[in-house]
């Protein structure tokens, strides 16, 4: 017995395309504003640890990195052929996040430590 065909239609594909597109410039222009934000908080804020600071870039440029691999993903998923891509695809984006995160986190820790054990 063979397998049904599973096919998207083009104009949803075209959709799904469109709209991931949308989501990670709007994505872009927020981060872009973020770190607008972090520069400024910077430079107004006198007491403003360095070790703090780079905790907090180091993070956000962490989110940052994991939102655009889910859009990479979603970009991909909208693309693949079928279910068998679909499965591939989310199976490589988890092993490749769960390595991710594991290697922020430790580098976070590190950072974290830094941090406090150089406070004035």
């Amino acid at each position: 017995m063979t397998q049904p065909i599973y096919q998207i239609p083009n104009e949803v594909r075209d959709f799904a395309e469109k709209s991931v597109e949308q989501a990670r410039k709007a994505f872009e222009g927020f981060t872009g504003s973020a770190q607008k934000a972090f520069g400024s908080v910077e430079t107004s804020t006198v007491s403003f640890q360095s070790g703090a600071k780079d905790v907090a870039v180091k993070a956000f440029g962490y989110a940052e990195a994991n939102v655009n691999a889910a859009f990479d993903l979603a970009q991909k998923l909208v693309q693949a052929k079928d279910p068998q891509e679909v499965l591939r695809l989310q199976a490589d984006f988890l092993k490749a996040q769960v390595e991710a995160v594991q290697e922020q986190a430790k580098e976070l820790g590190a950072l974290v430590q830094k941090a406090t054990i150089n406070k004035p």
